[in-house]
């Protein structure tokens, strides 16, 4: 992400009759507190505040608005507006990047008063996570948005700075606008104002110093995150058990780096034997064309991800693991503080009966009306407190299942599906290992569970036939691509449909 910080004016130019403040923020980011901050440094300072808020939409499709207006006090009251209007703000502050940008979209930020205050790190919006594909919103568009629409610009990961100094982004916003010198406070005022809440006032300062810093340091140099460490631990097991493992390591090593990690993947998914199931996969690719690079690469990648199937079981294994509560515990900073978690499932019939023996489940799914009344037992929403002993024990058993799963209807369904895929992509790399490439990457159309997955798996069958039309043509490739590509960017299908009537058009 980059970070910016553009010349201000002088703070005569800025300086107006009422001082209009807006702050964009979301659930958790302390945006009542940093609007609690700014009014009591207000009123601290001899000026007259208020300040109001509207709340956003849950789930991250909006955030609230809180909204201070301040002046010095005079022989009489000052009215004050109680929300924010275009063109009419001399402060905005967004705890998150595509905030930023739905203020410029809503005319909050002008060239000629605003300064802007926005942190450059993402919390991704509904609109962005319903996409299939890769829907995240382009930062550069945002970024080029507000050095043209800000009078002074200050762009940082703010979010970062605050978590690395113990403390949450209010703080550090609270230091970048006192270091923006946007309000004619001095430093100490705004320190004043975090003493006096009296609740995490050290790490709050901690984090208020390194923003104020930043913001004053005038630096445009792009920030670049120490990459995470990708070594996985050390695996753990029974003799036996990890010398079979090292065998398959040495042999995937010897096919790619991707290798590795898909077997990595695999293992931990299931067993030792599973691995090896999948470097057998994987070679038969290799075997056929050893020296395209790209086409060893896809199959490692995407058969891992076949193979590594969302179900249930995995689900409650992951949910269970220490890993997890290790890291929502250090990101909740709860510290010595009692930890309430709740994990949310709403499981359908279908799953419930994948869980099932194959011949069990089939006979079941053969007979419609026993699964619709197995559906109506089920199928309803369940709230699984895993802070709590019973509900932890529930889902760890759940995902001790895994060692049944080979025999469950679900795999047995996934491995049939598996092998027509992988057949026909070694079918079609005898005669074009470019589309055969392309072929693999459309295992990018199926994942989640439950409604998630039926939808991909639709969306998948549908490319499936399709690429057919194009078998044997020279730009084979380009319109599988062009397939995957329109069902990744459209939820409700309909790109892909004019895709496919395009490709039947010709193909007729």
């Amino acid at each position: 992400m980059n970070a910016l910080t553009l010349p201000a004016r002088s703070p005569d130019e800025k300086l107006q009759s009422i001082i209009k403040i807006a702050i964009l923020a979301v659930g958790g980011q302390g945006g009542g507190v940093l609007t609690g901050w700014i009014e009591s440094l207000a009123r601290a300072q001899g000026y007259a505040a208020q300040a109001t808020s509207v709340a956003g939409v849950a789930q991250r499709t909006g955030a609230t608005i809180y909204y201070i207006e301040m002046a010095p006090m005079g022989d009489s009251m000052p009215v004050f507006s109680l929300a924010p209007t275009s063109g009419d703000v001399d402060i905005m502050i967004a705890a998150e990047l595509m905030e930023a940008g739905r203020a410029i979209l809503r005319g909050f930020v002008t060239p000629d008063r605003t300064t802007l205050i926005a942190s450059t790190h993402r919390a991704l919006a509904v609109s962005e996570k319903m996409v299939p594909g890769d829907g995240i919103a382009n930062p550069d568009e945002v970024f080029e948005a507000a050095r043209l629409a800000s009078d002074q610009l200050i762009m940082f990961d703010l979010d970062r700075m605050a978590a690395e100094n113990g403390s949450v982004i209010s703080s550090s916003l609270f230091g970048a606008l006192a270091g923006s010198g946007a309000l004619p406070f001095p430093r100490a005022a705004f320190e004043d104002a975090i003493r006096a809440s009296g609740k995490g006032v050290e790490a709050s300062l901690r984090a208020f110093d390194a923003a104020f810093a930043r913001a004053q340091s005038g630096s445009d140099a792009p920030e670049t995150a120490a990459p995470p460490s990708s070594r996985p631990a050390a695996p753990r097991g029974p003799k036996a058990q990890l010398q079979a493992w090292q065998r398959l390591e040495e042999e995937a090593q010897r096919l790619s780096t991707m290798a590795v990690l898909g077997l990595q993947k695999t293992v931990a998914f299931q067993d030792v034997d599973y691995g090896r199931e999948y470097l057998d996969r994987l070679r038969q690719f290799h075997d056929l064309c050893p020296e395209d690079a790209a086409l060893q690469e896809a199959a490692a990648k995407y058969i891992a991800n076949a193979m590594c199937y969302d179900d249930i079981i995995r689900v409650a294994d992951l949910k269970t693991r220490r890993a997890r509560f290790e890291r929502i515990t250090q990101e909740m900073k709860s510290g010595q503080s009692p930890l309430h978690l709740t994990e949310f499932f709403h499981p359908r019939g279908e799953e419930i009966i994948s869980l099932l023996p194959a011949g069990l489940g089939r006979w079941i799914e053969a007979r419609p009306r026993l699964a619709a009344w197995i559906d109506r037992r089920l199928n309803r929403g369940r709230r699984v407190r895993t802070h709590r002993l019973s509900g932890f024990v529930l889902l760890y058993a759940l995902g001790g299942l895994r060692r049944l799963r080979r025999k469950s209807l679900r795999h047995a369904q996934e491995q049939a599906h598996l092998d027509a895929w992988q057949a026909a992509c070694l079918d079609l790399a005898q005669r074009d290992a470019r589309a055969a490439t392309e072929l693999l990457a459309c295992r990018r159309l199926v994942k989640g569970y439950s409604d998630t997955h039926a939808r991909g798996l639709s969306k998948f069958a549908r490319v499936m036939t399709a690429a057919k039309l194009v078998d044997g043509r020279a730009d084979a490739a380009d319109w599988i691509a062009r397939l995957r590509e329109a069902a990744l960017r459209d939820e409700e299908g309909s790109e892909l449909e004019g895709a496919i009537k395009t490709i039947q058009s010709f193909a007729s």
